[in-house]
């Protein structure tokens, strides 16, 4: 049995007893107490009050359908898919590639849970319910796999720019596409691309913003991390900020098809949390020290090492948020 009615009803933060819920919904007490059990294992801090009844202290403002497409702008509303809004899926990614493998050419996918959320080499995202903006959107290119450069980099200012709608300032992008406040990650974008490399392609863009991490979850990342509620001491509606990530996305999506990465590189460096700095670059089991500095018209890392400047396509920056073993440096 779904979940879902029951959290509704402790959404409002009030303190319901298990006879109440149980009426409400057709349930035993024994029911209600698997289903609290359910939502506890999704992050939910349900607490049980005796002789009372349980509550979710403080509530939780669910997401609204309705209230994101209305914060829409009428461009990005006449060219961006439904919104299909999910209690619980295993991964939003996961969604928009099962409705791509369908035929589907375009979808916009959000959770309140994800059950195997993914980050980057196919690390854990931890994603407890209603609590931070998972988000994944299906988007067709003519243009093929090759002309897709610089596209995480894109993805990654455009939560800075919906953060800045927010009211949200002083974050920073880490190459290749991870947002930070104070040297901790705070969002990360996840691409997956399917196609030719010359040919029509599509790629499932997810994105991840951790706006009110609990600390029982945030104990199971294995980085430093932040959330907007740390960064900016105030509660963040998700219903604006999704609407703004997805009005940023769109546009960026449509100016970048037309020029690719080249009228973002600008804005990237203004941001870049590196610039100037000793990194090194993990490739595999091949590395590369040097100065990181910037990034091309094509968002590959600009490295000034030892043997000169060069530029660099793939891999992960050092100093990185979580431990790295050792790797060889490269000839």
């Amino acid at each position: 049995m779904s979940l879902q009615p029951l959290m509704s009803l402790l959404a409002d933060g009030e303190v319901h007893s298990g006879q109440t819920l149980g009426n409400a919904l057709g349930l035993s007490r024994a029911g209600i107490w698997k289903q609290i059990e359910g939502l506890r294992a999704m992050g939910v801090d349900v607490q049980a009050l005796p002789g009372r009844g349980y509550r979710v202290d403080g509530g939780i403002r669910l997401l609204d359908q309705g209230l994101i497409t209305a914060g829409l702008e009428p461009a990005v509303r006449c060219v961006t898919p439904d919104l299909a809004l999910h209690f619980s899926l295993d991964s939003t990614n996961a969604e928009a590639a099962r409705r791509a493998a369908q035929g589907e050419q375009s979808c916009l996918i959000m959770a309140e849970h994800q059950g195997q959320g993914r980050g980057r080499r196919g690390r854990q995202w931890v994603s407890p319910f209603g609590r931070n903006i998972y988000m994944s959107l299906l988007w067709p290119f003519q243009t093929g796999v090759s002309a897709l450069e610089g596209l995480s980099l894109v993805c990654a200012l455009v939560v800075v720019k919906a953060l800045r709608r927010m009211d949200c300032d002083g974050f920073e992008v880490k190459w290749p596409n991870d947002i930070l406040y104070r040297q901790r990650k705070l969002a990360g974008i996840l691409l997956e691309i399917s196609g030719d490399v010359s040919g029509p392609c599509r790629v499932v863009i997810g994105i991840g913003v951790n706006a009110s991490m609990p600390a029982g979850a945030g104990a199971t990342i294995d980085q430093p991390y932040s959330d907007l509620a740390a960064a900016t001491d105030r509660v963040i509606d998700r219903n604006l900020l999704a609407s703004a990530l997805i009005n940023e996305l769109v546009t960026a999506l449509t100016e970048f098809q037309q020029q690719g990465f080249a009228p973002f590189r600008d804005q990237w460096m203004q941001l870049d949390a590196y610039a100037g700095q000793q990194v090194e670059i993990r490739a595999g089991n091949h590395s590369r020290v040097g100065i990181a500095a910037g990034v091309d018209r094509s968002g590959c890392l600009l490295l000034d090492t030892d043997q000169g400047r060069e530029t660099i396509s793939g891999g992960e920056m050092l100093p990185s948020l979580r431990p790295v073993a050792r790797a060889q440096e490269s000839d």
